[in-house]
């Protein structure tokens, strides 16, 4: 039987952990994450599904140390899988496994490698994504590729919409080429990294709106950001305001040299400065929720500048 030790977290590593046993496969170790008590938990466990299926879980700081090291050693792995972990794994316990070490990554490689994919392609607007299985180098998201599946991204997806059809495609991916990888007949294709970039990680600051810029790409913004991560964010009235879903409206097509907000029936919208209108389907100020009769009773119809 072929014994695999398994570096995951969120819900890729969970659905991806339980390919690995519908496989037959022995998972002799998972190791993982603690949750973080200031992170909103959106997604399953993998401890707890390991934990079900009997399988020790450990969840070091850092996966690296010798002291983890042995652990990993002495469970004797053929293969090591890494699903959504967090932290680089250095290429001296990835050398533990002698049929290969494996990531799956949240995007098609080599574009999007890096930190946060999903959230990355959809604020540059992409309509595609998906999962990649690949080897796991020194060099981050960087070698060779086994599988690939694609996913599409649609205009008004959010990130956990095209986060749960990611985590679709990675389970499809994997149970695809897993018997053939098992059987050491996978195929192996070198990237191309000169087609492709690199992300770093994203912190909520980076969610804040820039209204000078285009009306789509304040909606990639607010989509790429929206619930359940932290949201697009901006200063109204001296305080702090959520835009948590937009719309691309019909654009008036007048170029302004700064964005408004008003409201025009029951709509709220935001005439930005390329001529283009977002239409604030769900819009918070001060941690209070305001649609067009609640925003109009507060501040009036407007036209208010946004900056």
């Amino acid at each position: 039987m072929t014994r695999a030790v398994v570096f995951a977290y969120h819900n890729v590593g969970v659905r991806c952990l339980s390919v690995l046993l519908a496989h037959g496969v022995e998972v002799a170790l998972v190791v993982t994450h603690r949750d973080s008590p200031g992170e909103v938990i959106w997604f399953d466990s993998v401890a707890n599904l390991a934990r079900l299926n009997d399988i020790t879980v450990i969840t070091p700081d850092d996966p690296n140390t010798p002291a983890v090291r042995a652990e990993l050693e002495a469970a004797r792995p053929d293969f090591i899988f890494s699903f959504y972990y967090r932290h680089m794994i250095r290429p001296e316990v990835l050398a533990l496994a002698p049929h290969g070490a494996y990531n799956m990554h949240g995007s098609l490689l080599p574009k999007y490698r890096g930190r946060v994919p999903v959230n990355w392609t959809i604020i540059h607007g992409e309509r595609e994504t998906g999962a990649t299985l690949h080897r796991m180098v020194e060099k981050p998201d960087a070698g060779e590729i086994v599988v690939q599946q694609a996913v599409p991204i649609l205009p008004d997806d959010t990130a956990g919409e095209v986060f749960h059809k990611v985590t679709v495609a990675a389970e499809m991916a994997l149970d695809r080429v897993l018997p053939a990888l098992l059987a050491g007949t996978a195929p192996h294709t070198a990237q191309d990294l000169s087609r492709g970039s690199y992300f770093g990680g994203r912190k909520p600051e980076d969610g804040r709106i820039d209204w000078s810029q285009p009306a789509r790409t304040i909606h990639n913004l607010v989509r790429a950001v929206a619930p359940p991560y932290p949201g697009a964010w901006f200063e109204f009235m001296g305080m702090r305001s959520r835009l948590l879903r937009t719309q691309v409206a019909a654009a008036d097509g007048v170029a302004r040299p700064q964005a408004q907000l008003l409201r025009e029936g029951d709509r709220l919208l935001a005439h930005c400065t390329d001529g283009g209108t977002l239409r604030l389907i769900d819009f918070e100020c001060g941690g209070i929720a305001l649609e067009a009769v609640s925003f109009t009773q507060r501040f009036g119809r407007g036209p208010h500048v946004l900056h």
